[in-house]
């Protein structure tokens, strides 16, 4: 979820950006710190699509968040390497693939299954990386961030498709995405307007809790049209729903940030012009994902 001086994510409206590893000067003026114009035609294009695929050709969806994982994954791996953690890029990817996608057939049992022997291979992997007569350097560092990695992008993006398999899932989908976009699109606007006291000045020091109110009001109306006229269930679930995806976005945008700031880094990439790379605008998708996933299968 971005701050007061951030634009929103792909999805959203303007883009998310004003969670640097070091504060930097807006080229083009702008107080987001990017390059807005092509921010929003990107966020614009990205969240059309998005629509369309989910209301017509819902199952296409899987295959464009699969693709979106993988170059996350290699995104973030790259990085690491470039800072001397020596992740196993190969079997990280593939078998986050496999995680992601075995969702599909398996359910939950076949994102299990796959995420545990994705993370025994890894560690496998990592052992023997450098040949059987040389000792691995940083083995238990490199194959905890390993893990870690798998966890955070393949693993919490499954739930996307576990929930895209639910009754009326791409509704589902639909509203989790419409409420990612409400939170930042809410904390954009409070926080520009009226931020002025910083939340965690150490760690994003442009998010406000002004901003996290705006994102609270914003996700919380969200919930309560979007399930009541989507899912047409209770709109009490859409309170739920709207302040957990608030909570979780911000500390997904805030671990991020601070994974960044450790590896002394602005964006995992720059794929996309304007906003990064896939990674930057995922961050505060993926657990917004599970709880999507968890609070609609246990109360709808």
């Amino acid at each position: 979820m971005p701050d007061g001086d951030a634009a929103p994510s792909t999805e959203s409206i303007v883009a998310e950006a004003g969670h640097p590893a070091e504060p930097q000067p807006a080229p083009s003026g702008s107080r987001a710190g990017r390059n807005l114009p092509a921010a929003l035609a990107v966020g614009f294009g990205l969240g059309l699509s998005l629509i369309a695929i989910l209301l017509f050709v819902p199952k296409v969806f899987i295959a464009v968040a699969g693709t979106a994982v993988g170059v996350a994954t290699w995104e973030v791996a790259k990085r690491l390497r470039e800072a001397d953690v020596l992740v196993p890029r190969i079997p990280l990817i593939v078998g986050g693939q496999a995680v992601f996608w075995l969702g599909w057939p398996y359910g939950a049992s076949g994102v299990a299954g796959a995420f545990a022997g994705t993370a025994l291979v890894c560690m496998v992997w990592r052992l023997f990386d450098h040949g059987l007569r040389t000792a691995p350097r940083n083995f238990l560092r490199d194959t905890a961030i390993t893990v870690f990695t798998l966890a955070w992008i393949p693993l919490l993006a499954s739930f996307a498709t576990l929930l895209l398999l639910e009754p009326d899932g791409n509704l589902r989908v639909l509203t989790f995405m419409i409420l990612v976009v409400c939170s930042d699109v809410g904390g954009y606007v409070a926080g520009v307007l009226f931020g002025k006291h910083p939340m965690v000045p150490s760690i994003s020091p442009k998010k406000s809790w002004e901003g996290f109110c705006g994102s609270l009001l914003f996700c919380v109306i969200g919930g309560l049209l979007t399930v009541t006229l989507l899912l047409q269930a209770n709109s009490m679930v859409g309170v739920v729903l709207g302040v957990g995806l608030v909570v979780v976005a911000t500390v997904g945008d805030l671990i991020e940030s601070q994974i960044k700031r450790e590896l002394g880094i602005k964006d995992m990439g720059t794929l996309l012009p304007g906003h990064g790379g896939i990674m930057d605008r995922l961050d505060s998708m993926l657990p917004s994902a599970f709880v999507s996933w968890l609070v609609l299968s246990t109360l709808i």
